[in-house]
């Protein structure tokens, strides 16, 4: 049995998310530095736990493991509701379980594609992966501009305060140049990801991932 939890992650990756919702969560939590582009990392304590090494993974400390970082997100948030990660109204907690099902299936969707275009194509060319590198962005570009349409700020994302769903959002959309997109095409949207980044709860764990 453990005594805290234990997450996987690493710079600039996703377990951005889950350490400020950790941190939201007031509870303690060992950080291991793992990924699969880290040949000098903890990976395989990473792969003993998740055969994808997938990160972030979070290890809970009944010694159960969640990944996925909506579910881990969705997770913390139903088990200590004080946290604020979701809202306390059911309809308005519904949108935002939604829009972080959508950040995961479409936009995480895409950058997987983006990340490895030579595991989603037979073509073994670096002009072909291209292709279906650029097909990837773009599609994930699309995505956020119907994301920005479709989930209302009040003002946040998450309701009076960030929640899962802005931190999501904030982090998925550092990589590939979807905030020059949306600074460009949906200039409102990208405006609120800014003010996420800036919240204080937020801003701490943005500066040790994203150095200014």
């Amino acid at each position: 049995m453990l005594t805290t939890h234990t997450l996987f992650g690493s710079q600039g990756s996703g377990s951005a998310a889950v350490e400020i919702a950790l941190n939201m969560c007031a509870l303690p939590y060992r950080a291991v530095r793992a990924s699969s582009w880290e040949p000098d990392s903890a990976i395989a304590e990473l792969a003993a736990v998740n055969p994808l090494c997938q990160i972030p993974t979070l290890v809970l400390p009944d010694g159960s493991v969640m990944t996925e970082s909506a579910a881990i997100l969705i997770h913390l948030g139903l088990y200590y509701p004080r946290s604020g990660l979701l809202p306390a109204v059911p309809s308005a907690r519904a949108q935002v379980i939604r829009g972080l099902v959508f950040i995961a299936a479409n936009c995480y969707a895409a950058l997987s594609i983006n990340d490895y275009p030579a595991r989603w194509t037979t073509a073994t060319t670096k002009p072909a992966q291209e292709k279906v590198r650029q097909g990837a962005r773009a599609q994930l570009h699309k995505h956020w501009a119907i994301f920005a349409d479709s989930f209302a700020a009040t003002p946040f994302l998450s309701g009076t305060q960030p929640g899962a769903l802005d931190l999501l959002a904030a982090v998925v959309s550092k990589w590939a140049g979807s905030r020059a997109y949306l600074q460009q095409h949906r200039p409102a949207f990208a405006a609120l990801l800014h003010r996420i980044e800036s919240d204080a709860r937020v801003a701490s764990v943005f500066h040790q991932h994203w150095p200014a």
